[in-house]
């Protein structure tokens, strides 16, 4: 099972892929059922987990900046005021 496959929501690359899957399932209705298109599909599915990989990376990375911005602040805040 793959995520929502709206172009807006993936990079070019993927986005290529997942119009010619659909390209490939319109034009052989009966051959997706059977595997005509499973080239495409696996191709998009290592296409969307390295997206996925990628974007998990960067949420990682940019949650610790939020967390270290937050730590100063607390260390701002609670320091004495004279």
């Amino acid at each position: 099972m793959h995520p929502n496959l709206a172009l807006h929501l993936h990079k070019k690359e993927c986005g290529e892929l997942i119009q010619q899957l659909h390209k490939c399932h319109q034009d052989n209705k009966l051959k997706k059922f059977f595997g005509g298109c499973n080239d495409l599909r696996r191709s998009l599915d290592r296409c969307l987990q390295k997206e996925y990989k990628e974007n998990r990376t960067k949420n990682y990375l940019e949650s610790l900046e939020r967390k270290k911005r937050a730590e100063e602040k607390i260390e701002r805040d609670s320091r004495p005021r004279i």
